[in-house]
Order: structure tokens, then C-alpha cells, then sequence
């Protein structure tokens, strides 16, 4: 795919001294085409240990350096993790592109017990620290915003912080929009999806990831394109969700990007669930259909390993 380079509008909260690289930074992110494939392995918090062992997962995927040995052999625009693993394995994994997830909460805690909320583990200044102590790859930051939370106008306050200190040290910011808590009675509402890129984009991020709305005899490939228009533009990508039947996962999301008008996704489980030589596979059909315009039947080619026709 050409580069898309003179599309890019930088935005204003850039400094003027850190545009060239907040621009480098949104190509390597998105290999030059709008779109990104990210790798999610924010999970170990988010789900504990329930996405990494047990049935119908491999066993590769209960060592956390199986993200890493994916994210560094498939292709990816960028690996979310938290800062405190890369720390851990980023050294011999160094050619990897990082977004830095700065919260994280686990789901012990439900809704009925108290509002959700998950408040910034690292400031952007060692986040930066890090960045330049650690020479890795750092594109990015990521944050998760609960909309309908109690305690939102704390989340929304911290999440613009957090864009506004990424743009002016040059990465890019991705926000998890999750409309959740006791005022929310339908999470996959596509009204209230749109309503979350909206605010989103109110809040300057790059991208944002959302899950895929359902409604009730509406094909959501249709309804989504409400989310996507509400953004503006900030770039809305689909978080992956439980692991699906790979044909399925794939229709979908050729749908969401070539129909919907979504500009990537966000896969977790869908890959590093499996084997690292299927997860590589499975995440180069992911990347095929997201940046390289690929149709499903020749991601499918890609993960089961048949040459192209």
C-alpha cells in the first residue's frame, strides 16, 4: 500500500519541536498506511490469569515472554504492554514497536461491588525516562477510559492528561473506550459506542478502541459506521474479544475495516492463545487484512500456511 504520509494532520497539542517525530512515530506505528494492527497483551493485568491458561489455550501462552516472541516474529504495527513487562523482557527484545499501556486494572472487582475506575500507573516524564534509558522502540501510550463510571470526570480528566503530555513528547495515543458501570445497561449499544468515539475524539486521541456494537436485527457492520463517523478524525479500531473461529474473526474484521470504515484493530486472545507458530500465522492474517488490504480468503491462506494463488 503507498505511504500515506501527506494525509497525516498533525495535531496542534504537538509541539512544534517534537512534530517530525510525532509524524515518525505515526508512520512506524501504522506502516505508512492510517491503519493499525495492534497487538494486545495488556491482558495480564485486565483478565489475570484467565486468557493465558486453561482449556483450549496453549500452553506457550502461560509464559508472558510467549507475547513477546509473537510480537517480534509476526508482523504488528505496534505490542501493548504494560511498562513494567517491557522492562523485564524489552532488552532482548528490542526491535519490537511498544506502546506503553499506562493503566490497568484487573476484574476482580465487579460492577455490583463498586464503579469502575483504572488511574494511571506512570507519569508521561517516566514514561519518557524510560523510552530514552531503555533505547527500546516506544511509539505510543494507551489508557482506558470507563464512560457511565462513577468516577468519570476523574477518568476523563486523567485521559486527557494523558493525550496531551503523549502529543507534546511526540508519541501516539490510544484510548480504551468502555462505556461500563451501574448507568450503563447495554455496553455494546452502537448509540453509545459512537457516543464513546465521540468523546474520544473530544479528548484528541489518535485512536480509539471500542468493542463491535450489537443490536437486536441490525447488521452491526452497518451500525458501526455510526462510531466511525462520530470520531471524526480520530481513527477507531476493534478490540479482537474472546477467542472465535478464525474464518469468523476474519470476516469480521474485513468487514469493520472495508465496510465499516474502521482503521485496524486491536487482537489479543485471537492470537497469543495459540501456539507461537500459529499465533505468528494468525497475527499475519490479522495484519494482512488490516494493512494490506488483503480479502479473507487470502488471510485464511496466510494463517493455514498455503502459498498464495
Amino acid at each position: 500500500m503507498a505511504s500515506r504520509t501527506s494525509e497525516l494532520i498533525v495535531p496542534l497539542d504537538v509541539r512544534e519541536s517534537m512534530r517530525d517525530v510525532y509524524v515518525e512515530n505515526y508512520m512506524k506505528i501504522t506502516k505508512e498506511t492510517g491503519r493499525l494492527m495492534l497487538f494486545a497483551g495488556d491482558q495480564k493485568v485486565e483478565h489475570l490469569n484467565d486468557d493465558f491458561f486453561g482449556e483450549g489455550i496453549h500452553r506457550d501462552d502461560n509464559d508472558p515472554e510467549h507475547l513477546f516472541r509473537v510480537a517480534s516474529t509476526a508482523k504488528i504495527g505496534c505490542f501493548a504492554a504494560q511498562l513494567g513487562l517491557i522492562s523485564r523482557y524489552g532488552m532482548h527484545y528490542p526491535n519490537i514497536p511498544y506502546l506503553v499501556k499506562i493503566n490497568s486494572k484487573t476484574h476482580l472487582v465487579k460492577t455490583s461491588q463498586a464503579e469502575p475506575i483504572s488511574l494511571q500507573w506512570y507519569s508521561m516524564d517516566q514514561v519518557m525516562d524510560f523510552k530514552y534509558n531503555s533505547g527500546l522502540n516506544i511509539l505510543g501510550i494507551g489508557y482506558t477510559v470507563y464512560l457511565g463510571s462513577e468516577r468519570e470526570p476523574e477518568i476523563l480528566r486523567e485521559a486527557a492528561q494523558a493525550v496531551y503530555e503523549a502529543h507534546r513528547n511526540g508519541l501516539v495515543a490510544v484510548l480504551w473506550m468502555y462505556p461500563r458501570g451501574k448507568a450503563v445497561s447495554d455496553e455494546r449499544d452502537p448509540h453509545l459506542i459512537a457516543g464513546a468515539t465521540g468523546v474520544a475524539a473530544c479528548l484528541g486521541a489518535d485512536f480509539v478502541k471500542v468493542n463491535y456494537p450489537h443490536k437486536a436485527g441490525c447488521e452491526a457492520r452497518e451500525v458501526f459506521k455510526e462510531a466511525v463517523l462520530a470520531a471524526g478524525r480520530t481513527k477507531v479500531v476493534c478490540a479482537g474479544g474472546s477467542a472465535d473461529d478464525v474464518g469468523i474473526f476474519l470476516s469480521r474484521l474485513y468487514d469493520q475495516i472495508h465496510i465499516s470504515g474502521a482503521a485496524g484493530n486491536a487482537t489479543g486472545r485471537n492470537i497469543h492463545q495459540k501456539s507461537l507458530e500459529e499465533a505468528v500465522r494468525m497475527c499475519n492474517a490479522v495484519y494482512a487484512v488490516t494493512v494490506e488490504n488483503a480479502g479473507v480468503k487470502e488471510a485464511l491462506k496466510i494463517y493455514e500456511g498455503k502459498p498464495a494463488s
